[in-house]
């Protein structure tokens, strides 16, 4: 049985498409790195943050705990909430992967970012989590954390850092 190639889309359809609320987590160590993982569904290196979609009716803080508890198996009494961002940072997948992504629906994702202190020990991190999203996971200084994401993220990736750096 075949399966259907998801159609390509144009950039003008592409761009009339809403964002996916999404929240993120900066998970920080005392030391002052930064938690990122090794996304699993990738064939080439790709580290990221902490992220995922905001259910119906959830709120974006009670989100960022719970992905964070999904993908890093860091429970909430192990992270003190330091900050969050102004606003909504969105960023847009390439072109050629939107069909692939969301069944289509989406552009890309508008995130609310939440810094978090991680306050545990490192043995209660468990990305062997019930759906695992990371094969490994490093806490990497912040100067070089933009560099070591998929480069569409890197915008988005600048703004954190910036938006956060009073508490990093």
């Amino acid at each position: 049985m075949s399966k259907t190639p998801p159609k390509a889309f144009s950039a003008a359809q592409i761009a009339a498409l809403p964002y996916r609320p999404n929240v993120g987590v900066m998970l920080i160590n005392g030391a002052g790195d930064v938690w990122v993982g090794q996304r699993m569904d990738r064939h080439k290196e790709a580290w990221q943050m902490p992220q995922g979609g905001i259910d119906k009716g959830e709120d974006a803080r009670a989100a960022a705990l719970r992905e964070l508890e999904e993908e890093t198996g860091v429970t909430p009494e192990l992270v003190e909430i330091i900050a969050e961002s102004d606003g909504w940072l969105p960023y847009d997948l390439p072109q050629e992967v939107v069909p692939h992504f969301w069944g289509g629906k989406y552009r890309g994702q508008e995130q609310k970012w939440y810094l978090m202190r991680f306050v545990g020990q490192d043995a209660q991190i468990n990305i062997q989590t019930d759906d695992p999203e990371f094969s490994a996971w490093c806490w990497q200084p912040v100067a070089e954390l933009v560099e070591k994401v998929v480069p569409f993220k890197r915008e988005v990736y600048a703004r954190v850092v910036e938006e956060f750096k009073a508490h990093l």
